[in-house]
């Protein structure tokens, strides 16, 4: 079974009924006795670092992220990527989960070209590290993207990138934190195959 944490920030019920169309059971919550009976756990996220940071700790949930991240399968999307990072400069300077080693930046403090941001559609991945999340994926499967902030100085832990007028880093993992700067909800077929991957991990 896999949990889908619930704190006042993400896209939950598309996330919910792409996990139910592979055959996936799954649960929304903010229950931490559900969380530690969960096989595996997502973390959603969209919208602003700061506010998000701020309502998952009001959950009381952070320190059994972080305890559950040592034994069990966590992946967060988008937003809920970013916030397993070190730190983001979004709105001022923000302490993240510290889950994966790197900070969240502006794309437009990366872009040597003038592009809009946020960087919005569909892009292709460049993969790295084959396996985990992506044992299904081949190169360049385009995924949706909706973000105006990245990742950076996480090299180690990159598993995919997307070129948008530099690498963007699509895809993360460290251990059994995984993390998709892309919706794998609104990926189509490709976004299916990662959120399966997941759910045999």
């Amino acid at each position: 079974m896999t949990a889908i944490i619930d704190y006042g920030v993400g896209n939950l019920f598309s996330l919910e009924g792409s996990l139910k169309h592979i055959g996936e059971e799954c649960v929304i919550t903010a229950d931490e006795a559900v969380l530690r009976r969960a096989d595996r756990i997502i973390l959603p996220g969209v919208g602003a670092f700061p506010d998000a940071i701020k309502k998952l700790e009001n959950t009381g949930l952070v320190p059994v992220i972080k305890e559950l991240a040592e034994i069990k399968p966590i992946m967060g999307i988008c937003l809920g990527m970013q916030l397993l990072f070190d730190v983001s400069f979004e709105y001022g300077t923000h302490k993240g989960l510290g889950l994966i080693e790197g900070k969240v930046v502006p794309i437009e403090s990366k872009l040597t070209e003038p592009l809009k941001v946020p960087h919005m559609g569909w892009n292709s991945l460049n993969i790295r590290k084959t396996g985990g999340i992506l044992k299904y994926v081949n190169e360049n499967e385009f995924v949706y993207y909706v973000h105006s902030f990245c990742a950076v100085d996480c090299d180690d832990s990159i598993t995919a990138t997307s070129v948008y007028g530099t690498d963007i880093t699509g895809s993360v993992q460290k251990n059994n934190v995984y993390g998709t700067q892309f919706h794998p909800e609104k990926s189509g077929e490709t976004g299916l195959k990662i959120l399966k991957a997941f759910c045999e991990l």
